[in-house]
């Protein structure tokens, strides 16, 4: 059996004008990256704002096992699936990150014959856009510490600076450091620490960003230190926007790359959910609701983290309606949530599937108390049984919710036929009437407590002592209506990743808060989680190499 890169490397892509055409842009209006990718331009983008918007399905899923979702590899197969039935669809994707591309994770372009490509180059530089986030996040860290070192007019307090430096990599060692060592000439000795790129604070920026114009005020508006009286100051007041927008100012403009099966496939941004908020960016969106009559995108990990900022952060700042949503899970992960090893998930087990598909449930609660219709989108495995297929189609339709087994890793947009038929039908009937889960005037610490009770399940909140004196300087700030995005672990609905299905008497422990006043959201802090992650002992680098062609091998 071929492996994913395998697959992608055989496959024959048609040039990117060709792929423009389908999706009605002239292919004078793009910004060729080679033969197979492009940007879309400004000129493309002012030219469809005037269309009229297709409808937006967001593809979710449960929470994340060593056993695989499936949940990008079902967004691509269902864009290749509404292509099968004459539609017109475009799919709105994350771009990866280095970090887990190298790490535990691997690629992040779908699989089998549902992927999107390029899948090398997605995988690895694609067009830059990375690059020019850590490099604009760290221009923004080197004209901080050098205000400083050159007088410091702002009087900024050493001690309260909160910008961190980024890169897109796993670098634990990378987390707690000190700078400033040396002579008097190699600036002020202080505590430093580096985030992953996903996590900068740039990355949200630029994914939030309506155009060029917003992008500079959204930068302007960063924090990146206190000064001696406790006031903030910005990236605006140490002059650092301009340098910052010519560094981002082709990375704002969407990628236009191609599935398998030729479907558009638009992809830019790519914030983590569990560390950040999750989602491809307003533009690539926008343009995707523009340009086709169903726009398929999707938000990282499980509906608990990227469903929820999709909804209360994404959608609240864009003025976004999504008509459907569509909940990936697999038999395998269900049945590894109900308690079963990984070893032993090929063997039908039906008392562990009832446990486990609690964890199910619950997102389908979730999902519907935003006033959205649901389709479970079962990834299937030639080990799942009728016998466990229909416990699971019995258990949704208690929920009020439909299940279609998909198998677009298989057969590509062939095997989701069904289910593109299925929202299709959803969708027609009108039922969405989408609402956020908290108002903006709530309290920050009650919006918390909202999300770790309704969507979490949690009994309630622990805050530390310095998380309260956070929230209450953040409110005083005047940053109380901003939504908050919560850090928190992917592997559990709750802040420990050991707790699996549907948790319940569990309590969320939240111990640090700050504002993101760019990107415009409140983070939290909750359990153990880092925004710089570490590798692993094996890591998915000891599997990649490059042959005497020049071809890639063990990327996924």
């Amino acid at each position: 059996m071929k492996s994913d890169i395998e697959i992608a490397q055989s496959c024959e892509m048609l040039p990117i004008t060709e792929v423009a055409k389908r999706a009605g842009i002239d292919p004078e209006d793009l910004e060729l990256y080679g033969k197979y990718k492009a940007k879309l331009s400004d000129e493309c983008l002012k030219k469809i704002s005037g269309n009229k918007n297709g409808k937006l399905i967001l593809v979710t899923a449960i929470n994340p096992t060593p056993a695989g979702e499936g949940k990008t590899t079902v967004t691509v197969g269902l864009g290749e699936a509404f292509a099968k039935i004459g539609e017109k669809a475009i799919i709105a994707l994350r771009e990866p990150s280095l970090g887990p591309c190298f790490g535990i994770k691997g690629g992040a372009a779908g699989g089998g014959m549902a992927q999107v490509v390029p899948m090398e180059d997605l995988n690895l530089h694609f067009t830059g856009d990375f690059h020019a986030i850590t490099s604009a996040n760290n221009l923004l860290a080197a004209l901080l510490d050098n205000h400083i070192q050159q007088g410091n007019e702002k009087r900024i307090d050493s001690r309260s600076v909160v910008w961190k430096r980024c890169m897109d990599m796993n670098d634990r060692s990378l987390r707690n450091i000190v700078v400033g060592l040396g002579s008097k000439s190699d600036g002020f000795v202080r505590e430093d620490h580096f985030v992953i790129t996903v996590a900068s604070e740039i990355m949200a920026v630029l994914c939030l960003s309506e155009d060029l114009q917003d992008l500079k005020k959204r930068l302007s508006r960063i924090i990146v230190a206190y000064d001696l009286d406790g006031n903030p100051v910005t990236a605006g007041d140490i002059k650092a926007v301009g340098a910052m927008t010519a560094l981002l100012k082709d990375a704002i403009r969407p990628n236009l790359i191609q599935t398998l099966e030729h479907t558009p496939a638009i992809v830019h941004g790519g914030p983590f959910a569990n560390i950040a908020h999750g989602c491809n960016s307003v533009i690539a969106t926008r343009a995707a609701l523009k340009l086709a009559d169903y726009c398929i995108t999707e938000a990282g990990f499980g509906a608990d983290l990227g469903a929820e900022k999709f909804f209360d952060i994404k959608c609240r700042q864009a003025g976004l309606k999504p008509d459907a949503v569509v909940l990936v899970a697999t038999v395998k992960a269900l049945k590894y949530n109900g308690g079963v090893p990984k070893t032993e998930l090929g063997t039908e087990n039906l008392e562990a599937l009832g446990k486990g598909i609690e964890n199910l449930g619950k997102h389908i609660e979730n999902i519907q108390s935003y006033g959205l219709p649901v389709i479970v989108a079962l990834n299937a495995f030639v080990t799942d049984t009728e016998a466990e297929i229909s416990f699971i189609r019995d258990y949704c339709a208690k929920k009020n919710c439909a299940v279609s087994v998909a198998r677009v890793w298989e057969k590509g947009g062939e095997g989701g036929t069904e289910l593109a038929k299925m929202l299709i039908d959803t969708i027609g009937e009108g039922k969405a009437d989408f609402k956020t889960a908290y108002p903006d005037e709530m309290p920050i610490r009650e919006k918390i407590e909202t999300v770790a009770k309704k969507i979490y399940g949690a009994d309630g909140v622990e805050f530390s002592s310095e998380a309260v004196k956070q929230i209450k300087k953040i409110e005083d700030m005047g940053f109380g209506n901003l939504p908050v995005c919560m850090a928190k672990t992917q592997y559990s609905l709750s802040d420990d990743p050991s707790l699996l299905g549907r948790p319940e008497g569990f309590r969320m422990h939240v111990r640090e808060v700050y504002v993101s006043s760019g990107a415009g959201f409140v983070v939290v802090l909750t359990g153990s989680i880092m925004t710089m992650p570490g590798l692993s002992k094996s890591p998915a680098a000891y599997n990649i190499d490059v042959d005497e062609n020049g071809k890639i091998t063990g990327l996924f």
